[in-house]
């Protein structure tokens, strides 16, 4: 938001130094962004008329322009701009001037035409933002040519302060607002502005009608009605002052309504009477197919589908007395009843609207207006009436029979009650670490239009209706202390150290991931990240039947849909490598996917005093996935990566299990990994199925694509994974002794299940290791012959012979529990 100094002033006496008007607003977390020092180098700015205009022979865009500088002679210019004519008048840089931004004019040739200066535009001489063309002077304001350009248009230097709003400061969206901010800093009173009050003729009930049919959309609806109005220019002071604020100047009425809400942050939108059917405003809900043209020429459809979280569709809308949209509530008004030179009656809206249903609107028709902006943040719906008499005031300059219907038309809806907070005694003390006394609290607060009173418990504070984002309980009471920190000013607070109990750290899943990271490392793993939004085509190679999880405003259709799996964007990427001769790679990423809640139980989230209602969400789970693709990968290179991730993660005792693998795995080649004890599935482990992969390759030759995915919320549970305590296991000194045994099992009985046996069946054995699998003569169809290696040993002593003959009877017993027979 664009505030001249000038402006600020007044309201309220500010220092001389702007560096310290600057620091003032920064403290005040009105963030200065920038400073335009305006009406500075105008020094040879002149006021010329034009009295001939030529063409240049062989240039297009340039013309000869011959105008009189106040001397003897004509002065030739070269100019490129063509919204002028002969008879106008418009400032000229003599040569030597130094426009603002350092640009020196000089005598230039072109195309054998020699320019003695320079033609400007306002943006050429930092009075506004238009660089569309000249600045053609106002042809009533009195000028002579070769007039000091600053003279004729009683320019006197300023300063435009570039602020940054936040969105929860609704009430700082004007200058008054901001204005008082500054008053509050320096101690000093804050003025009013002069405003007309309605005649005591006829009232607006005889003339006009207010209805509001949405109340919950509209909680105010003023209708005034102004006869006497005669269009024309705006006074060069209300011109000026929308030319610095960032606005271009329209008309008399139009730059009234613009003024107000700069000036007081009340949107007003005057309306041709005469063409309003009924002299009736109605503001109701816009039905499924309606249409308006709005004013900058756009036909648009209203209450159209939402395409937001939450959108409903809602547009609200001003109708008139034969119920035809005539504007877009809060927004922007309609072309059939814009004011134009033949308006002589105008019927004046200003209202309050739903924050919220604007913004929404505004998303969705993508069009925003500088009085879409200020509804979006809440407008004070006390205020519609006294903006009216300003605009009054202000259009009164220019139009002097003007008339203000008496009893201007007021129709009430449903507004949300301000905010009601009790600060406890010395509450502002203890959050911000600063001594500062209550009554000083109090006069801060009420300096912005904060209600107080003494309580039982503490001072009740009630905010102003300006103020619609200050919140009740415990963040209100936060709220009202931040004002009162950002009135007082951060820089007189004490600055402390923040202390905590608990020296940092790393979580435990944040040590997983870690540890994880560097084991894939390692062996060579890169990690890698792919997009969390896909395309339908990307999850149905995984999850063919999965429920799509949709985003409801995607940025491109290929990104519409949340991932259900790593493994397509990781095969992606692996083939793109691939194609561009660098495929010799392993892929890792840590990542979420998405199910879909009526797939899986998902969290919920529940909307508290503002009564949204329960909203089911996917489910979010933490994925591991690796994608092994150097030559020679398989699944042999993924299950002994797992053991390597299985070690350095200290795992009890998940084990591969044989299974019926899920879409894009092969479907021979792959198994679960499940934890022994609580059945729980860790993941999966094997390699991609040909029909996935092979597609992705072109012309390249098949490859075989190793596969590791790990469900990485079921492998930091410790209930559904044990772990093996951290600390260093130390080998026995003593021999140890080595045996060999082999089982004829069925082959339902895993080989995992028949080694964890054998580990457990006596507290010598050491460690076990699986060396053969035999399937052939002597052995029936359904069975197969395992033969383990398994190391025995002792701490503290060297096993007899006695000790190895009993460890072997043992490790027999427990195969045979089993069902598995000593070969």
């Amino acid at each position: 938001m664009r505030a001249p100094l000038s402006w600020l002033r007044e309201f309220v006496d500010l220092p001389d130094d702007v560096g310290v008007v600057r620091d003032a607003l920064d403290d005040l977390g009105l963030v200065v962004e920038g400073l335009d020092h305006v009406g500075e180098g105008l020094d040879h700015v002149v006021v010329v008329e034009v009295r001939e205009i030529h063409p240049i022979e062989g240039a297009d865009k340039i013309r000869r322009v011959l105008v009189d500088a106040g001397g003897d002679e004509p002065v030739e210019v070269v100019c490129g701009a063509w919204n002028f004519e002969v008879g106008d008048r418009v400032p000229l840089a003599r040569v030597g001037a130094v426009l603002p931004g350092g640009f020196e004019i000089a005598r230039r040739s072109m195309r054998g035409v020699t320019s003695n200066g320079m033609l400007c535009s306002s943006s050429e001489l930092g009075l506004s933002g238009d660089h569309r063309g000249l600045m053609v002077l106002d042809p009533e304001r009195a000028t002579t040519p070769g007039e000091e350009l600053r003279d004729a248009l009683g320019l006197a230097p300023d300063t435009v302060f570039d602020l940054s709003v936040g969105a929860n400061r609704p009430d700082a969206w004007s200058i008054r607002g901001v204005a008082r901010d500054l008053a509050i800093r320096f101690e000093r009173p804050l003025r009013d502005v002069t405003r007309r009050t309605p005649s005591a003729g006829e009232p607006t009930s005889v003339l006009a009608a207010a209805v509001i049919e949405a109340p919950e959309l509209c909680g105010r609806l003023t209708v005034s009605v102004l006869r006497g109005v005669r269009v024309g220019p705006s006074p060069a002071w209300i011109a000026r002052r929308l030319e610095l604020a960032g606005m271009r100047p329209i008309s008399n009425v139009v730059d009234a309504s613009n003024m107000v809400m700069l000036e007081l942050g009340q949107p007003t939108h005057p309306y041709d009477l005469d063409r309003v059917a009924g002299a009736t405003l109605r503001v109701r809900r816009a039905r499924p197919g309606e249409t308006l043209e709005t004013l900058d020429g756009v036909v648009r459809t209203l209450a159209q589908p939402g395409r937001g979280l939450g959108d409903t569709g809602e547009d609200v809308v001003i109708a008139d007395g034969e119920d035809r949209v005539i504007g877009l509530a809060g927004i922007m008004g309609g072309a059939d009843t814009e004011i134009n030179d033949a308006t002589t009656t105008v019927l004046l809206e200003a209202a309050h609207f739903d924050p919220m249903t604007i913004a929404r609107s505004v998303k969705r028709h993508g069009l925003r207006s500088e009085a879409s902006t200020r509804f979006e943040r809440g407008v004070d719906p006390e205020r519609a009436l006294e903006a009216v008499g300003r605009f009054v005031a202000l259009l009164a300059e220019s139009c002097p029979d003007l008339e203000w219907a008496a009893a201007p038309l007021d129709v009430r809806g449903e507004v949300t009650p301000p905010s009601r907070v009790v600060l406890r005694p010395g509450e502002v003390t203890r959050q911000l670490g600063t001594e500062i006394d209550d009554d000083v609290a109090r006069r801060l607060l009420e300096g912005l239009g904060f209600a107080t009173e003494t309580v039982e418990d503490g001072i009740a504070v009630t905010a102003p209706a300006s103020r619609p984002d200050v919140r009740t309980g415990a963040a209100g009471r936060a709220d009202v202390v931040e004002e009162v920190a950002r009135l007082y000013g951060y820089r007189r607070l004490a600055r402390r150290t923040p202390s905590w109990p608990t020296p940092g750290g790393m979580t435990e899943r944040q040590v997983l991931r870690r540890r994880v990271r560097d084991a894939l490392v390692g062996r060579g793993v890169l990690e890698a990240w792919t997009a969390t939004l896909v395309s339908e085509s990307h999850v149905r190679r995984t999850h063919p039947d999965a429920r799509l999880i949709r985003v409801t405003n995607p940025l491109a259709e290929d990104e519409a849909v949340l991932r259900t799996s790593l493994i397509p964007g990781l095969l992606d990427a692996w083939a793109r490598n691939v194609a561009r001769g660098t495929g010799d790679v392993r892929l890792a990423e840590l990542g979420v996917v998405f199910t879909h809640p009526d797939d899986a139980p998902g969290r919920t989230t529940r909307g508290g005093e503002g009564g949204l209602a329960t909203l089911a969400l996917p489910r979010e789970t933490e994925h591991l996935t690796v994608v092994l693709g150097q030559r020679g990968d398989d699944a042999r290179t993924a299950v002994a990566l797992w053991r390597v991730l299985a070690d350095r993660l200290r795992l009890e005792d998940v084990v591969v299990r044989a299974a019926v693998p899920p879409v894009g795995w092969h479907p021979t080649r792959s198994a679960d990994l499940v934890d022994r004890a609580s059945g729980a599935l860790v993941g999966r482990v094997g390699e991609a199925d040909p029909d996935v992969v092979t597609p992705l390759l072109g012309p390249a030759p098949a490859s075989r694509v190793g596969l590791l995915e790990i469900d990485v919320d079921v492998l930091s549970d410790p209930v559904r994974t044990r772990r093996r305590p951290d600390g260093v296991v130390v080998p026995s000194r003593f021999p140890s002794a080595s045996i060999d045994l082999a089982f004829v099992t069925p082959d339902g009985v895993p080989a995992a299940d028949v080694a964890h046996a054998l580990r457990g069946a006596s507290d010598v054995v050491e460690r076990v290791e699986l060396f053969d699998v035999y399937r052939g003569v002597g052995i029936a169809s359904g069975e197969r012959s395992l033969a383990y290696g398994v190391r025995l040993s002792a701490p503290d002593r060297t096993l007899s012979e006695g000790d190895v003959t009993r460890a072997r009877e043992a490790l027999i017993a427990a195969g045979e529990r089993l069902g598995a027979r000593l070969r």
